[in-house]
């Protein structure tokens, strides 16, 4: 059963996207301490539901050991439970929606729930700057497979994957493009200016 929603205070649903090594983990923290805001991650869901042995979970686990990647059903299936289970609307998404069919289910769901997507923020690095500072972490940690040649490879495919995305937040009139070079905080205030 769905938990009823605190109708005081204003639904507020926020999503995050930036190419690897955009920030984004650290700027999706804070703005959703700033704002009241509960992030949501994909990837903490999958694990949470696994490890709760859900019925998504024990569906998602299978899936998951047979190299698949997790269909969309069970992952709005896991947005859906997760938001309906929560007093208010107040969510920063992080990793998902990542395709315009997702997009479309997750534009459903909030109309269900009488919320809409706030804004979809999208952390524009140059290319240059982001294999630096990729490279750079990898060699900090001691990982030798994050070389040039596979960030730019990385970079790429995030590229082609998030276009379609971007294309359909513009289209609905939610896609605000932020520079994402800078400091921690300059860049948190530029975010802060794009949102309502």
């Amino acid at each position: 059963m769905a938990a009823a929603h605190d109708t005081t205070t204003a639904p507020e649903v926020v999503l995050l996207m930036g190419p690897p090594g955009a920030g984004k983990g650290t700027q999706a923290s804070l703005l959703a301490e700033e704002r009241g805001l509960t992030k949501l991650s994909t990837g903490d869901m999958l694990r949470d539901h696994v490890r709760r042995g859900t019925p998504l979970g024990e569906r998602a686990q299978a899936i998951m050991e047979s190299g698949e990647l997790v269909p969309d059903d069970v992952i709005v299936g896991m947005v859906r439970a997760t938001m309906q289970a929560a007093p208010a609307v107040r969510f920063l998404l992080d990793g998902f929606p990542r395709t315009p069919a997702q997009a479309a289910s997750l534009d459903a769901l909030l109309d269900e729930l009488g919320a809409r997507i706030t804004a979809a923020v999208a952390l524009e690095v140059d290319d240059d700057e982001l294999v630096q500072r990729l490279v750079q972490r990898a060699h900090e940690e001691g990982r030798s497979d994050d070389n040039e040649d596979t960030v730019r490879n990385r970079m790429e495919v995030y590229r082609r994957q998030t276009q379609p995305l971007l294309d359909y937040y513009a289209g609905h009139g939610a896609l605000k493009r932020v520079d994402g070079l800078g400091d921690v905080d300059t860049v948190t205030g530029r975010i802060r200016e794009v949102l309502p």
